[in-house]
């Protein structure tokens, strides 16, 4: 659909009986193109019959964090606690929030549950989250808060040093805001959530959402503990061995001691894993297969948005009915691609490139 329709459509949702005058009114602009729009959606089969009524979409529900991220990259190695020439940059970030833009970018119909403060820095971010194509009606503006950041610092090969991340206006995020989406939240096709969350928060989406697909994303090993209680709601669960060895108080040690902590999750009810291992690749599991998922070969610039690529692919796959091994091809060709930008999403990620990607079109 073009822009202007997705703006009609998304009024006509809100209200099935809107007026055409009232669509050309908020979109300031004639009551006849409001008429072609329509008459073009229903052609479509997007709406369908008098009233409006709309055919019924398949979209994700992203709860999780939004911020600002400030990275640094020095030009050279890094020389330890002096002054490095380098480059710094501020874009849209945060985990829940990246996988989301990451979805709309593939195709994917997205809303995103967070909050931001009324600063310049949530405004500018949900500007962007807004242009890249995902709902943001439910990220909640917070009066006299401030806009999480993530400052992060890399080396000159792309990988990440460390980071810093202040993030408790997300405290703010709790039931009450979230409880206020749960029509939306229940009709999801799937629901992305990460452990940026409160514990509070985790455990009212897991009590009241635990029949639909809940894909969770351990996002460091400080938070990863948070999802222990929850694995036997999980359907898809993915950390790094550091955050695996956190939750699961397994020590990894060989190859043997990797099947072993994968074996524990899906014992204590994890439906899907995929567990990182950096340049090894990543590990999947599920109680009847098993795949090692190769690393697909990428010009690293960036590895930040790798795992949020991944993940937002994995989604894309299950919405677009992919087989299990086309869907984890897919999701690691999402996360090549990440890497090559630097920025933590690449701007140019699309379902066709992905594909170009994966059929050997691109190089």
């Amino acid at each position: 659909m073009t822009t202007r329709e997705d703006e009609i459509l998304q009024l006509i949702k809100d209200d099935p009986f809107i007026q055409q005058q009232r669509i050309a009114k908020l979109l300031n602009i004639s009551r006849s193109s409001v008429a072609v729009h329509i008459m073009n959606m229903t052609k479509k089969g997007v709406i369908r019959g008098k009233g409006y009524i709309v055919d019924q979409q398949r979209y994700v529900v992203v709860i999780g964090g939004t911020n600002i991220d400030v990275l640094g990259q020095p030009n050279a190695e890094l020389i330890p606690r002096d002054s490095n020439p380098g480059n710094i940059s501020h874009s849209a970030g945060g985990v829940g929030r990246n996988i989301a833009e990451n979805l709309a970018r593939l195709g994917t119909d997205v809303k995103l549950i967070s909050v931001v403060g009324d600063d310049t820095y949530g405004s500018m971010v949900r500007d962007i989250t807004r242009r890249a194509g995902v709902d943001v009606r439910g990220v909640s503006v917070l009066e006299n808060e401030t806009t999480s950041t993530y400052l992060s610092l890399l080396d000159h090969d792309g990988d990440m040093l460390a980071a810093v991340a202040d993030m408790s206006i997300l405290d703010k995020l709790d039931v009450s805001l979230i409880s206020r989406q749960a029509e939306m939240i229940r009709h999801a096709e799937a629901i992305v959530i990460d452990t940026n969350l409160s514990d509070t928060v985790l455990a009212y989406v897991f009590s009241n959402f635990s029949d639909q697909a809940i894909y969770l994303d351990t996002v460091s090993a400080t938070k990863a503990m948070k999802a222990r209680p929850y694995l036997s709601h999980i359907h898809t669960l993915k950390p790094n061995l550091v955050e695996g060895q956190m939750i699961s108080g397994m020590t990894v040690e060989s190859e043997s001691d990797i099947d072993e902590m994968a074996d524990w999750f899906i014992q204590h009810g994890v439906q899907r894993l995929f567990l990182s291992m950096g340049a090894d690749g990543i590990l999947f599991r599920t109680p009847r297969e098993e795949r090692l998922i190769r690393p697909v070969t990428s010009h690293i610039i960036n590895t930040n948005g790798a795992g949020d690529a991944f993940l937002a692919g994995l989604v894309h796959g299950q919405i677009q009915g992919m087989k299990e091994a086309d869907a984890c091809e897919f999701a690691a060709s999402c996360s090549a691609l990440a890497m090559e930008h630097i920025n933590t999403i690449n701007p140019d990620i699309t379902e066709l490139l992905v594909q170009q990607r994966i059929e050997g079109v691109l190089c």
